[in-house]
């Protein structure tokens, strides 16, 4: 059970990080940013990126190890399988931002940098796609989804 609640606790508070960074990062994001603006979305992004990997990691552990509920709990569910994808597409949306931020953050620290509207975009959509999965997880919690026996 130590385990089990450790492993939630854990993927809760990934949650609670990615969520945070994310909103930061959007409300940091301007038209144009100093180098060291950028910097610091940059920092902040890392603390996203290790989320999404301590998230990822506690969910799996929880779906396909011998804690809490059988995998076939979630593996049955087409709701977690939403979830999922939703997480990977989230995922696959950060990866031109967190380039654009790496490859910007250096040089002189007053330099303005124009923002591509894309970048914008995607964090808008990311955040977007992130507050459906909550309603998802509270649906699934519940058993809406689960097609076996």
């Amino acid at each position: 059970m130590t385990i089990e609640l450790s492993l939630r606790y854990l993927h809760f508070i990934s949650i609670f990080a990615i969520v945070g960074s994310l909103v930061s990062e959007h409300m940091l994001l301007q038209k144009q940013l100093t180098r060291k603006t950028i910097g610091k979305i940059a920092r902040i992004d890392a603390v996203y990126g290790l989320a999404a990997i301590t998230l990822l990691s506690a969910g799996l552990t929880l779906w396909l190890g011998e804690f809490g509920k059988p995998a076939a709990f979630y593996s049955k569910n087409w709701i977690f399988h939403t979830k999922l994808t939703l997480f990977v597409l989230i995922g696959l949306l950060s990866v031109y931002p967190t380039l654009f931020f790496l490859r910007n953050r250096k040089g002189n620290p007053d330099e303005l940098v124009n923002i591509p509207k894309s970048i914008f975009m995607m964090i808008r959509l990311e955040l977007t796609l992130l507050f459906i999965i909550p309603l998802l997880a509270g649906l699934m919690s519940r058993g809406v989804g689960f097609f076996g026996n």
